[in-house]
């Protein structure tokens, strides 16, 4: 314990300053993404905006795979301008861009918004990361990282749970204020509180710097072992993104957590309303962010535990855990086999997410560590853009509730107007409903029954298991004896 506080004594003002930075950071960003998949496709009189399952997979999947490529060229803003200089520049356009997000209510408009919040998190993202590995040294890193590790999932633990009570009572448009107030936070803490860390001046011309970093990742990328491993990955990161980009929908569309309302209602009335809607359900948001919390208390522990494996069995063991967990999630209507698959995946997680980055550093030549670790946004981009298409196009055929309602109507020979403007999907919901003489819960059953849509799970733990056994091969057949035995 005194070692432990020798060492928070040896982290300058900045360090927490930087950390509280990302905290508020991650609050905004998750507080609007834990729900963004519904805003964008519930019922455009709910207040959200109606659009197809397939719009919200290409504008989910395109702008965050940019928001993880753009670092590529922003961290060589900072180095040029200056942290400090490019953090209010990144907030003003983050904080603005959400309450743009807001307001705007045509896809296009939407998207070029959002696009706006991705470039405000890219300009942030590599300037908070550099901040804290110049103010951590040998002696510090570990802890410094762990920390920063988890402020993040603090954060984003607490957006989703207060843009879900805030949506229910104030409506969609607080999601996005209370987004722009958290960057808004920032914005204080940076004009007054954040100083400049020690650096060398970068005195290039910006692109030149550009130039230079490309050089880096094209150098790093004419390694075949590297390349091999972050295709492979990008395998794990469509199946991971899919917590976010369609477990919200498949539980809001299928999923039956009225039955988890009344059993947390059985002993804690007041802890029902807290976590719960005035409808009697969970929100999905809630459910979904379940993922974080489960994170929070047990990262350590599993960690502990995962410490002992090489770095490749502890991400083929993870990536294994995440494929059972991602088909409980979505292979039942059932709310408790959902939380279930949502722990099953938070544990595989903490297994392997972390010890992704360990890995490239492990399989690094000596000396080129920061090199090859410049390459391990690709996959994440890569994967948030397929987990679009899948999220996308691939859910709307598969299990989208309204879709399959229009083929089913089709199908019966029965006459609804189309969904418009004017008559919303929940319009739509209500007069199949009246036309086949049941209930909604009665018609979702109906769709289930008939089209199983739970069926998507395959497809997903499909995912993760082809990412296994190219993993288990590459561990074999790619590195060489050597490099084995060192990793």
């Amino acid at each position: 314990m005194t070692k432990i506080s020798t060492v928070f004594k040896k982290f300058p003002k900045t360090f927490w300053i930087a950390n509280t930075m990302e905290l508020f950071e991650r609050w905004a960003w998750y507080g609007l993404f834990a729900v963004l998949a519904l805003y964008l496709t519930q019922s455009t009189d709910t207040g959200a905006l109606g659009f197809t399952q397939t719009q919200k997979g290409n504008m989910m999947g395109t702008v965050t795979a940019l928001l993880y490529f753009l670092p590529l060229f922003t961290g060589a803003l900072a180095d040029r301008f200056g942290y400090k200089k490019m953090l209010i520049i990144a907030f003003v356009i983050y904080s603005l861009s959400y309450l743009l997000m807001g307001q705007a209510r045509s896809y296009t408009a939407v998207y070029g918004a959002f696009l706006l919040v991705a470039l405000g998190a890219a300009l942030f993202k590599p300037i908070v990361s550099a901040t804290v590995a110049k103010t951590t040294d040998e002696t510090t890193s570990s802890i410094g990282f762990g920390i920063f590790y988890m402020i993040v999932n603090i954060g984003g633990f607490i957006g989703p749970v207060f843009s879900s009570k805030l949506r229910h009572i104030y409506g969609w448009h607080i999601v996005f204020i209370m987004a722009a107030s958290a960057i808004a936070v920032n914005i204080l803490l940076a004009l007054i509180f954040y100083k400049e860390p020690g650096r060398e001046k970068n005195t290039d011309a910006f692109w030149d710097s550009i130039w230079k970093s490309l050089k880096h990742i094209f150098t790093a990328l004419s390694d075949i072992k590297l390349v091999a491993f972050l295709i492979i990955m990008i395998g794990f990161w469509t199946m991971f993104n899919q917590l976010f980009y369609t477990l919200p929908n498949f539980i809001d569309q299928w999923v039956d957590t009225s039955m988890i309302y009344q059993w947390i209602h059985g002993f804690s009335p007041d802890f029902a309303a807290a976590f719960g809607t005035e409808k009697g359900t969970i929100a999905p948001e809630m459910m979904v962010n379940l993922d974080a919390g489960f994170i929070i208390i047990f990262q350590i522990i599993i960690s502990s535990i995962v410490m002992r494996l090489k770095p490749v069995n502890a991400i083929i063991s993870g990536i294994m855990v995440v494929s059972v967990g991602i088909g409980f999630a979505f292979g039942t209507n059932n709310g408790f086999y959902v939380i279930l698959g949502i722990f099953i995946f938070s544990i595989g997680e903490m297994a392997s997410s972390p010890k992704f980055t360990e890995y490239i550093g492990r399989i690094a030549p000596k000396n080129k560590e920061a090199l090859y670790m410049g390459t391990s946004f690709l996959p994440v981009a890569v994967g948030n853009y397929l987990a679009g298409v899948f999220s996308g196009p691939v859910y709307q055929s598969m299990s989208d509730k309204i879709s399959l309602l229009e083929h089913f109507v089709a199908k019966r020979g029965l006459q609804i107007q189309p969904i418009s403007e004017k008559f919303t999907q929940n319009d739509y919901l209500k007069r199949a409903a009246v036309l086949l003489h049941t209930d909604q819960h009665g018609l979702t059953q109906m769709l289930w029954n008939t089209y199983h849509p739970y069926r998507i799970w395959m497809l997903f733990s499909a995912i993760g298991i082809v990412t296994i056994i190219a993993l288990f091969l590459y561990n074999h057949f790619i590195l060489g004896k050597v490099q084995k035995k060192a990793v």
